[in-house]
């Protein structure tokens, strides 16, 4: 009787296991190989926020100081012009602008909304970032504050009303829209009240 062994025929199927034979999906010499699962891509780096603080000191025409009695007036327009979709105070957003006032200044902020569409408000807040996305009722100084200024209220577009303040404690705050959302997203400018009489706005870029 004869014999007959299995182990050349195990060796060609092991060699057929392995590739050892031409493969008609094998990738030709040179060629990047696209079968592998591409690298995520990364995630978007946050831009640097903007310094205003190395611009100089001006006085627009939207803002006047009156060094005798320690009065400030000044106009700011929420939607002034198209900047972030109209979120933004005279042109100003994500810190870009800082308004300073003197400590103990009488303040009238008139407040109008240009923006075509959306209703905004404004206030000062003790605080320059970490905006919350529904921000309480809770202006540094008393009456610097928009009425109303609820998530679902506001200055309606074409609308305008006048706050009255006294900037009383030197400090960093910020200017902000309080409609949900806005502040978080960007729409603010810095408030600084100055210890040593010092009034202006330094817009970044300048």
């Amino acid at each position: 009787m004869k014999r007959f062994s299995i182990l050349p025929a195990a060796m060609l199927l092991a060699l057929a296991a392995c590739g050892g034979g031409e493969s008609s999906n094998q990738m030709p010499a040179n060629q990047p190989d696209t079968s592998a699962a591409q690298p995520a891509q990364p995630a978007a780096t946050q831009t640097s926020q903007p310094d205003a603080s190395s611009a100089p000191m001006t006085t627009p025409d939207w803002f006047s100081y009156d060094k005798g009695t320690n009065t400030v007036k000044m106009t700011i327009t929420a939607g002034l012009t198209d900047a972030k979709n109209h979120w933004n105070f005279n042109g100003g957003h994500d810190g870009d602008m800082i308004i300073t006032v003197p400590e103990g200044a009488k303040v009238t902020l008139d407040f109008k909304n240009a923006d075509p569409a959306m209703a905004h408000s404004i206030g000062i807040v003790d605080k320059t970032s970490g905006f919350s996305a529904t921000p309480t009722d809770e202006p540094v100084f008393a009456g610097a504050v928009s009425n109303p200024h609820t998530a679902t209220e506001g200055l309606a577009p074409g609308g305008s009303e006048t706050l009255n303040f006294t900037a009383s404690k030197a400090g960093n705050y910020a200017a902000i829209c309080y409609m949900a959302g806005h502040a978080a997203t960007g729409m603010y400018v810095y408030f600084n009240v100055s210890a040593d009489g010092k009034a202006g706005v330094q817009t970044a870029g300048m």
